[in-house]
């Protein structure tokens, strides 16, 4: 487990279509292959010449059609041969049977001319009609259809490739590097976006410097008192300097006015300013698994981060290692191994009836995906309404050691802000910290079970009245399961001193026990 201090001497087959009649492909491939039809005076229909044949458009593909085919209305006739003008050829040409002689106007593929002295605008009995097709225009036409073309294939693009086309054609060219393009203006933030948190959030977060390392604070005066780890001002206790920088470039020195080792949670405040923006603080009783958050802090030096991720598990009992003895945010292991040099969540006895004895710092912890790393400690876990719902403090990390400094692998914990918040209240009013107190000593069970082994207990503490003996073993606190002595140390710091708790034990029996309070007394 390491703290997020950062110290910098650490290292399918296609489906088939139905056939298209060879007019209408023709049609289709060549749009731009009708021309505008030119008005023409009606013509008074003629007699049929008494030696024509007769063509059945229903008789068989073999017969032959007579030359005078009928050209639809608003179609004018071709002035030479189909296939010297350039007319549309049917896709495929006519299909021939065996035997077959083609007429003259079918003598080749395309569409027979109008026969001389016929207008193509009435249809006849005499006269079936029949799909004609003028020229096609120069080279130049073709560019058209090619965009006509495209524009029928490609719907919604064809405005692009009109464009290349157009300036393949000599008609310009774009450059967007000298283009303005208006940029999106910051009240056009959707509400609850990461980009409206980190605009609420980040000007109360602040960067906070000591001779052997640095971390993050969030405002909450505007006469400048910050909340922050203990682990992270630490190195600074007995006078030690103390800088904080703040987002909007400006720096002050700062003092520590108090802090609690056993939470993690200390309080300083920057001298000599006034007008501070600070941090909305809210709830973390009714925080979900799942629910968005954002971190912001200052991992690495780079003040101002903001990551984004969810609530990953809630109540994680997290031993960061003994803090109280050392008087160091450096965390080396203690009894209970797990802080910077550990790596483990630990256990060993935690003695809460003497705080001048060893003890191990153990989070409640809320536990988060966002990217968390060395220097975010202290720093504010948001929801996304930008309310502060927990402190960043420490990260699980397979890399890290006593010689080098892990990075975020998806696993950060936070202390909830509900006890954060009531520990910088004591602090603040009183100069210490009081935290609720059981008054035993526990251990890991020795068979393995789960529950947290009663090893010792204070006469006339809040167990001893409630009549817990040396050697119970304890397994739920209210309706919180309790699998670990880590985990009854978490429970009992989560609560306040005065509140009343129901302990089970592994023999089915219940406890009622008004927890007490115990005075932090530690040099500042």
């Amino acid at each position: 487990m390491a703290m997020t201090e950062n110290n910098p001497g650490a290292a399918g087959p296609t489906p088939e279509r139905p056939e298209q009649p060879a007019e209408q492909a023709a049609q289709q491939h060549n749009p731009a292959a009708q021309p505008e039809a030119t008005p023409q005076p009606a013509a008074q229909p003629t007699a049929a010449d008494p030696g024509a044949p007769v063509w059945n458009p229903w008789a068989p593909q073999g017969q032959e059609r007579p030359v005078q085919e009928q050209g639809l209305s608003g179609q004018e006739p071709p002035a030479g041969p189909p296939w010297q003008q350039g007319a549309a050829q049917p896709v495929g040409g006519p299909q021939q049977q065996p035997g077959y002689q083609p007429t003259a106007a079918f003598a080749q593929p395309g569409y027979a001319q109008v026969p001389p002295g016929a207008n193509p605008h009435v249809l006849t009995m005499d006269q079936p009609h029949g799909v004609y097709t003028t020229p096609r225009k120069p080279t130049r036409t073709k560019l058209v259809v090619g965009v006509a073309v495209l524009a029928l294939l490609v719907g919604g693009g064809a405005g692009a490739v009109g464009g290349y086309l157009a300036a393949a054609n000599g008609a310009g060219s774009y450059n967007s590097l000298f283009t303005n393009t208006p940029t999106q203006n910051a009240s056009n933030v959707a509400p609850g976006s990461v980009t409206d948190v980190a605009n609420k959030v980040l000007p109360t977060v602040v960067e906070i410097k000591t001779q052997e390392g640095e971390g993050s604070g969030f405002i909450v005066s505007s006469d400048g008192e910050i909340i922050t780890n203990n682990h992270v001002i630490a190195s600074a206790i007995g006078g030690g300097q103390i800088e904080v920088d703040f987002q909007n470039g400006k720096t002050a020195s700062a003092k520590i006015i108090g802090r609690d080792p056993t939470t993690d949670v200390a309080v300083v405040k920057a001298q000599n300013v006034t007008g501070l923006p600070t941090a909305t603080i809210g709830s973390s009783s009714n925080l979900q698994i799942g629910q968005q958050v954002v971190a912001i802090g200052s991992p690495f030096d780079l003040a101002g981060t903001v990551t984004t991720g969810i609530v990953s598990s809630l109540h994680r009992p997290v031993n960061v290692g003994d803090e109280l003895d050392q008087g160091q945010g450096q965390g080396q292991g203690g009894r209970g191994g797990g802080g910077l040099g550990g790596g483990g969540l630990g256990g060993g006895q935690q003695q809460q009836q003497q705080p001048s004895q060893q003890q191990d710092t153990v989070l409640d912890a809320i536990q988060t995906d966002a990217a968390i790393n060395p220097g975010n400690s202290g720093g504010p876990l948001v929801n996304m309404q930008g309310q502060v719902i927990g402190m960043n403090s420490a990260i699980s990390s397979p890399n890290s050691s006593a010689q080098a400094q892990g990075g975020s692998v998806g696993i950060g914990f936070a202390i909830p802000i509900d006890q954060a918040k009531r520990t910088a209240q004591q602090i603040t009013q009183t100069g210490k910290a009081t935290q609720a107190q059981l008054g035993v000593g526990v251990n890991e069970t020795t068979d393995g079970t789960a529950g947290a082994l009663i090893g010792s207990v204070t006469g006339g503490g809040a167990a001893d009245k409630a009549g817990l003996k040396q050697n119970d073993v304890v397994v739920k606190l209210n309706d919180r399961v309790i699998n670990s002595a880590d985990a009854l140390v978490a429970a009992v710091h989560a609560q306040a001193p005065g509140d009343t708790v129901t302990l089970t034990l592994a023999n089915g029996k219940t406890l009622q026990a008004t927890l007490g309070g115990n005075p932090i007394n530690v040099q500042n």
